[in-house]
């Protein structure tokens, strides 16, 4: 177990370095190719940060245990707007919101993150065709973005020489290729430790391993945010929201159905939409998240945690 321990947070910190070379090498790239704050957020980070679930729900479909899967996506989602985004807002000292698209995007994020829970609730599982249903959203909202980028006014702007961009495009390989590799030895040494704990597959995804792949969201969003790109932070909070429920859900179920505990999936997935909703309401209420809504954000992760807990207590 202390083996394990020692695993875990020796690639949680590797994970760290990976989203900040990352981080560096998008500026350059956005400001290179004149792209706003958000749809870099959205394209290139939400997709890629969400890449980590997306090998869990793969591994998972083709082990036939996609329980972990939905548990990783409902407890990514939760942590993503809830410890991530909180710490982001305390290390800042609030985020300023400054696109009204961002508000307008930050209520598609609650509808798309609803869709399949109410296709769960429909059919008792995810299939074929709710991957279908879940893949298409998924490519509507990346179109819907990308045909709208001119309403995102910001641009990463620095003056960019064409050797910068090409190494920086290398960097961006090198330190993407490290965040998957982090990513999943992060995912081998938390189902190391779930065996010892005993612990149901889909609260294994909800707590150890939506952790673990949360990890690169917290490092670019932190790195993001220190060097004062916030617009790019909000935008791949909301894109790997997105990217969880609709690509990564969509992508697991085709290979193989989605089934888990239907008590631990109505709690976690209820907490979720709260959340969600609950994040929206925030970015919505004004300008700027403020300390207090990232203290409300970080505690409201601490009251998920306890809330779990106890289930497993109830249900032994």
């Amino acid at each position: 177990m202390i083996y394990n321990l020692l695993g875990l947070l020796a690639s949680s910190l590797a994970l760290v370095v990976a989203g900040t070379l990352l981080v560096k090498s998008v500026n350059v790239i956005a400001s290179f190719l004149r792209m706003s704050e958000f749809v870099v957020g959205f394209i290139i980070m939400a997709f890629g940060t969400s890449v980590p679930e997306l090998f869990v729900g793969i591994s998972s479909a083709v082990a036939k245990n996609t329980a972990i899967t939905l548990g990783t996506v409902i407890g990514s989602n939760i942590a993503n707007l809830t410890i991530v985004a909180g710490l982001g807002v305390l290390l800042a000292g609030g985020i300023r919101i400054e696109s009204e698209k961002t508000l307008k995007d930050s209520t598609w994020m609650v509808g798309l993150a609803v869709l399949p829970m109410v296709l769960m609730i429909i059919g008792s599982q995810l299939g074929v065709i709710d991957g279908i249903i879940l893949l298409a959203a998924f490519c509507a909202y990346g179109y819907k973005v990308i045909r709208e980028r001119s309403q995102f006014s910001k641009e990463v702007k620095h003056p960019i020489k064409r050797w910068q961009v090409i190494s920086h495009t290398l960097l961006f390989a090198a330190s993407l290729f490290l965040l998957f590799f982090a990513a999943d030895l992060v995912v081998n040494f938390a189902s190391l430790l779930s065996v010892d704990l005993a612990l149901p597959p889909i609260l294994i995804g909800l707590v150890l391993v939506a952790l673990g792949t949360s990890l690169p969201e917290l490092a670019f969003n932190a790195s993001a945010i220190r060097r004062g790109f916030s617009q790019m932070a909000v935008g791949d909070l909301i894109g790997s929201v997105i990217a969880n429920s609709t690509l990564v859900l969509g992508v697991t179920c085709i290979i193989y159905p989605i089934s888990a505990d239907m008590l631990l999936f109505f709690t976690s997935g209820i907490f979720m939409i709260i959340i969600t909703f609950l994040f929206a309401s925030f970015v919505e209420s004004g300008q700027k998240l403020y300390m207090k809504e990232g203290i409300s954000m970080v505690m409201m992760y601490v009251f998920f945690l306890i809330i779990e807990y106890y289930i497993k207590v109830f249900s032994g």
